[in-house]
């Protein structure tokens, strides 16, 4: 099943499942957002799947006029975007080192590991351990709030003090805290998390400025099991819409150094993470980065991120915001 959000044209918001391979959504009655769907399955002691499907309606509205029209919204969000975290995890997919490593190379000789090489050494090593064991924690990563967050078809607005605004194409998984305090996964959607990688790559130390960007996420929610093999494509449009930058996009277990839940272990092991009522989404990461074969994407070229099993591609637009610097002043 596909979840989506969206809003009408009065404004009104509504969650839809996608039906016709992904040309139409058909409304859940009752609920105006994935959020309250999924408290009111949690409450109910439901599986989302089966509320979701309990609830469906009649109505059937077309996917492309909404997405066409702007209408669309990420498929999991707060009305209060502090009580939203976005995270992330690197160095846990097979080849994603290659990049990274490139980017860390010492000066001490070609024959010492990096930093970067020995955390996805561990990761081989150690992430994915047998049920019941905790495996080697991950590299981690902040990114921001729920007001980071875009929706596909919005634009991803890169800072004027970045120096790069290059696409990370990677699952994410969605998450509410339940009132009894324990994490629930609702599912996975593609993601677009957006980084300055020229920033990372001066230093790796300056990972957690790289990362504090917007980043997109949607157009569906895919409730359920991540599938143990996805496929798809990253690319690079020009603004005439010609493909200018493509290669293949890889995740799941089989393509990964680390078990989801193996990751999602070492994120919510922090009470802070587990505050009822909080929204989550953890990015997985990735093995598929244009920047790596030296693309720079320009504003107004789009990153489009296809995969079949997530239905409708994720597109973003780059642009640049030039909000002034803020000062600061003295009390």
């Amino acid at each position: 099943m596909l979840l989506v959000q969206f809003k009408q044209a009065d404004g009104s918001r509504q969650v839809g499942v996608l039906e016709d391979d992904g040309k139409k959504i058909r409304v859940v009655d009752g609920y105006r957002s994935t959020y309250a769907l999924a408290r009111a399955a949690i409450a109910k002691k439901s599986s989302l799947q089966e509320f979701a499907i309990a609830a469906l309606g009649s109505t059937v509205i077309d996917y492309a006029s909404v997405a066409e029209s702007g209408r669309l919204l990420a498929p999991l969000d707060h009305e209060d975007t502090a009580h939203c975290y976005v995270t992330g995890t690197g160095l846990t997919h097979l080849g994603s080192a290659d990049g990274r490593d490139a980017m860390h190379k010492k000066l001490d000789g070609a024959d010492n590991l990096t930093d970067s090489m020995k955390m996805f050494r561990m990761g081989l090593e150690g992430g994915k351990p047998a049920a019941g064991k905790i495996g080697v924690q991950p590299e981690w990563f902040y990114k921001g709030d729920g007001s980071i967050v875009r929706a596909a078809e919005e634009a991803l607005a890169m800072p004027h003090f970045a120096l790069d605004g290059g696409e990370e194409p990677e699952i994410a998984g969605l998450y509410i805290i339940g009132d009894n305090g324990q994490p629930y996964r609702l599912g996975f959607a593609i993601g677009n998390e957006f980084s300055d990688h020229v920033t990372e790559r001066q230093n790796y130390l300056f990972l957690a400025h790289s990362k504090l960007r917007v980043c997109s996420v949607g157009p569906a929610l895919l409730v359920g099991e991540l599938p143990a093999h996805v496929q798809g494509m990253s690319r690079i449009r020009a603004q005439d819409g010609k493909v200018r930058w493509e290669k293949p996009f890889l995740s799941g277990e089989d393509n990964m150094s680390h078990t989801v839940a193996n990751l999602e272990y070492h994120h919510f092991k922090y009470p802070l993470f587990r505050r009822p009522g909080d929204v989550h989404i953890h990015f997985f990461g990735t093995a598929t980065l244009s920047c790596s074969d030296n693309i720079s994407v320009a504003p107004g070229e789009t990153f489009e991120i296809d995969v079949a099993a997530f239905g409708p591609a994720l597109r973003n637009r780059l642009s640049v915001d030039d909000v002034p610097h803020p000062q600061v002043n003295v009390l």
